[in-house]
């Protein structure tokens, strides 16, 4: 599986299931049909796509849309959320992250507290443990800590590829408004700083 297919995949699987827990049961049954390899490939690719958005520019528009609450965990979780709301999307907010605005997704969170968002929640943990699961099925051996898998995903990666991450750009504060103005108009405007409404 290439990052085209991954991408086909991921909107094959918007078309075919909604909500984030029906999507997931769709990609896990889905991927436990394929040869090992292949999911094992899926992850190389989710993962090769969420290192994408790994700049401090999305850890700006992410810190904005919480409202200046978001943890490291929040902001990967987020980043696997991203790759749910589609290859286009997702690309376009990589290279500018104030496009997210464009997102019905981000359009919805609008205007409300984040404590209201409940399934409309902007991350998706959950996702980086589909191709996992989907692996223990296809083997049948359904192990809950994954071993086999991330065995298997270490081996065809390389260990090259393993380390901490590196956020790309400059890290910025969000809130400093005359920054993020310049920086995320149409965010800042959708979730001024500091309101819980």
């Amino acid at each position: 599986m290439d990052v085209e297919s991954f991408w086909e995949l991921m909107e094959t699987c918007r078309r075919q299931a909604e909500g984030r827990d029906a999507r997931l049961a769709w990609l896990r049954a889905d991927l436990s049909r394929r040869p090992q390899l292949e999911i094992v490939d899926f992850q190389l690719c989710l993962d090769r796509v969420t290192r994408q958005a790994f700049h401090w520019d999305l850890v700006a528009a992410a810190e904005r849309i919480f409202g200046g609450r978001c943890s490291d965990d929040d902001f990967d979780y987020f980043g696997l959320w991203m790759v749910g709301l589609g290859g286009q999307i997702f690309g376009r907010a990589v290279l500018d992250p104030d496009a997210l605005a464009d997102a019905p997704e981000v359009l919805a969170l609008t205007g409300r507290s984040w404590r209201d968002w409940g399934e409309d929640w902007p991350g998706w943990e959950l996702l980086d443990y589909v191709a996992s699961e989907a692996y223990g099925l296809a083997t049948g051996d359904p192990d809950p800590c994954g071993d086999r898998f991330h065995a298997a995903v270490r081996a065809q990666r390389g260990e090259h590829l393993v380390g901490r991450r590196v956020l790309a750009g400059e890290r910025w504060n969000v809130r400093d408004e005359a920054d993020a103005t310049r920086r995320l108009p149409r965010l800042s405007v959708m979730f001024p700083m500091g309101d819980d409404s």
